[in-house]
């Protein structure tokens, strides 16, 4: 639950904190479609670069985009793996020599044993989970000659590991640029940013600034429900409840003591919240004024010139190349 950084902000004083929010969101959508142009892994390594040196120019922590990236570990992985598998271009770099017979399977369930009688008091239970995985992996390098079912090659082609690895820094990019908005942007600025660049829909009716503000309170209440939900499962735990073991049955009470009180409470904050903005003098539909007004300063038209630059040169390599 600690790994959700969707919704959080970390003051600073730093260039992209001092940034506009209408530009910032211009520009994490603008580095967002530049993502999905690099044509190639050596286009991506560069975008990492320049994603590195502004991350690292912010003075945000850099643990916070890993514990971001942490929920999203095992799809990065499995990504990466399929990628590997199934590519099969450029040069033939290693080939593994498997062998599954009746001794590999025997020590095989003694490791899916030892996972579940261990997994509990283990404090990192996806690295402890990945360590087994890679060693049933190596268990069938190892080769008797007798009970054997069998054998089979698993071959690494340099394409496939270019190939994961493409897609794998495509996943981490896009999801690290929408971390840096988050982290340096309240949630209000993003509100105020959004209502400004949907401001011209208002001549064709549509609610611009309700639309806005749901957006900036989801992303409010996401961490704040998720804080919630995991005091609501030690809360259970506490009384006895595991969320981890049972029959099916037995899961899906556990599920429901789970999303009853979760309901409750987002109801509760829902009301909580229409009665403060209420008491606020808020009208849905009346125009507002505001304390800050939204102005583009000289470090917003640089930002977004060589972010503009990056992109075309983009596509002008994916068009040349």
């Amino acid at each position: 639950m600690n790994n959700i950084i969707i919704g959080q902000y970390i003051k600073g004083d730093s260039w992209l904190h001092k940034l506009d929010p209408r530009n910032k969101i211009v520009l994490t959508i603008l580095w967002i479609v530049t993502i999905f142009l690099i044509p190639n892994i050596y286009g991506m390594l560069v975008m990492l670069g320049l994603y590195l040196i502004m991350f690292f120019t912010t003075g945000l922590p850099i643990s916070k985009v890993i514990k971001g990236l942490r929920p999203i570990l095992f799809l990065l992985i499995f990504t990466f793996v399929l990628q590997v598998i199934y590519t099969k271009e450029g040069n033939l770099l290693y080939t593994f020599h498997f062998q599954i017979g009746l001794y590999q399977f025997l020590m095989i369930i003694g490791i899916v044993l030892i996972y579940l009688g261990t997994r509990k008091i283990v404090p990192i239970k996806l690295l402890y989970f990945l360590i087994l995985v890679v060693g049933i992996f190596l268990l069938q390098l190892i080769h008797v000659d007798s009970f054997v079912w069998a054998n089979y090659d698993f071959l690494i082609y340099e394409g496939g590991l270019i190939q994961g690895s493409f897609v794998f820094l495509r996943i981490v990019l896009m999801i690290g640029i929408t971390t840096l908005l988050t982290l340096s942007t309240m949630s209000t600025d993003i509100n105020n940013g959004l209502e400004s660049l949907l401001s011209p829909l208002k001549k064709i009716k549509i609610p611009v600034g309700e639309f806005a503000m749901i957006i900036s309170l989801t992303l409010r209440f996401i961490p704040m429900l998720y804080q919630e939900t995991n005091k609501i499962m030690k809360a259970q735990a506490s009384r006895g409840v595991d969320f981890t073991e049972g029959s099916l049955k037995s899961k899906i009470n556990q599920i429901i003591s789970l999303l009853i009180p979760m309901f409750v409470m987002s109801f509760n904050k829902a009301e909580d919240l229409a009665n403060a903005m209420e008491t606020r003098g808020y009208v849905v539909g009346a125009k507002r004024s505001r304390l800050d007004v939204l102005k583009l300063k000289v470090k917003d038209y640089i930002s977004f010139s060589i972010s503009i630059i990056i992109f075309g040169l983009v596509i002008w390599w994916k068009v040349v190349y």
